[in-house]
């Protein structure tokens, strides 16, 4: 007799096992051109932002645990925006890693996501996805974002569960190409915004840490994420950087 909860459980274990090959080169720079509309396009970006600000706000988390703040939860908003609160030293190594963290945090899971799926493993990268969400969710400790989180958690979910082996792949491209074109965007943003703009924003609060500019810190966060832009593409279409 059949026992279902070991039958999804070698399911899993034979998905994280498996390698999936990326498509051809043309498949790969047209999924790209679709995430690079998705990001410019004003009625798409607000959408496509609030999947960043996730991970921004899961990168701000995973780094407060890792340098041993208590973490109190996460907030995702309807204007994009959220918050992530922990206890802790206010000052220090620590407290200037988790507030760096959040911006860099798109640019590294892109990176990673695309060495896995140069490594072949489209969906030992969609699990990683399914487990990093149902993590947030934990934190969660808002309406609204609860619900953001469960959508993109169960989309994500659907597709690793029911999908085909093409399918798969091409939403793990797609969800890879809009971190890495993504990433830059709102730090972009707050530079256009000016000092003003960037109060109260990450930035501003490591340049009161560290006595560093905010305009600096914007800079050097941005510079962080076109680099792993820049080695991203090298990972998913290295033809086109020979070129």
């Amino acid at each position: 007799m059949n026992d279902p909860a070991r039958d999804a459980w070698s399911r899993v274990w034979t998905d994280l096992g498996s390698r999936q090959p990326l498509p051809g080169a043309t498949t790969v720079l047209l999924l790209g051109a679709v995430a690079a509309v998705l990001v410019v396009w004003p009625l798409t970006w607000p959408r496509v932002r609030l999947g960043v600000t996730l991970v921004h706000e899961a990168g701000h988390a995973l780094v407060a645990l890792l340098v041993g703040r208590r973490l109190q939860g996460i907030r995702l908003h309807s204007d994009t925006s959220g918050v992530t609160l922990s206890r802790g030293r206010p000052r220090g190594p620590g407290m200037v890693a988790m507030l760096a963290a959040g911006y860099l945090a798109p640019a590294v899971l892109g990176l990673g996501a695309a060495l896995l799926l140069a490594d072949g493993r489209a969906l030992l990268l969609l699990w990683s996805l399914v487990v990093m969400l149902v993590g947030v969710l934990l934190w969660i400790r808002n309406a609204f974002g609860l619900l953001v989180v469960l959508v993109v958690g169960t989309a994500v979910a659907l597709v690793t569960w029911y999908a085909g082996a093409r399918t798969q792949t091409a939403a793990a491209l797609l969800v890879t190409w809009l971190l890495l074109l993504a990433a830059p965007r709102p730090l972009v943003e707050l530079l256009v915004a000016g000092r003003a703009g960037r109060r109260g924003s990450d930035p501003d609060q490591l340049a009161r840490l560290t006595l560093v500019p905010s305009v600096v810190w914007t800079l050097l966060l941005l510079l962080a994420s076109l680099s792993g832009l820049v080695v991203g593409v090298a990972t998913l279409a290295p033809d086109l950087v020979r070129r």
